[in-house]
């Protein structure tokens, strides 16, 4: 594990159980793969009636840009907030994660981007199954005065 989930957590503004990443596996200046064992959590944040919707998976891939976004640096050292601006061909392939019994792999490819807004596509596996894959718009705060 290259990246442990202390040092992600000091990366996103996702605190506690909300941060649902367990570790960085890899990532170069466009890519990350992620690592989560959270989604047999019983206690997962994101959990209704019991279960983990597979479409929670979106949450997953997006914490996944967030931390890539501050080691590939293109959000600065700081971690900036950034929101869902919009999702295009997402696709589900399970209906739950809670009852997946591997670790979950969390991919994402940063296809374009500047200051102010990234793209990404990404995929949520677990071994060679896909669960979930799909297209994430991401606008990123404007800088604060002093930050």
């Amino acid at each position: 594990m290259l990246i442990s989930r202390e040092a992600i957590a000091a990366m996103i503004p996702h605190a506690g159980s909300m941060c649902l990443l367990d570790g960085v596996l890899s990532w170069d200046a466009s890519r990350i793969r992620c690592l989560s064992r959270t989604h047999r959590d019983r206690h997962n944040p994101l959990r209704v009636d019991e279960k983990l919707p597979a479409v929670c998976g979106i949450e997953y891939a997006a914490q996944a840009m967030a931390i890539h976004g501050v080691l590939a640096g293109s959000v600065g050292n700081r971690p900036r907030l950034g929101y869902l601006a919009s999702l295009r061909e997402v696709r589900c392939s399970r209906t739950r994660l809670d009852d997946l019994e591997g670790d979950l792999t969390v991919e994402a490819e940063k296809l374009m981007g500047e200051e102010s807004h990234v793209i990404y596509s990404f995929e949520v596996r677990v071994g060679d199954v896909e669960v979930l894959r799909g297209r994430a718009a991401v606008v990123l705060e404007a800088s604060r005065a002093g930050s």
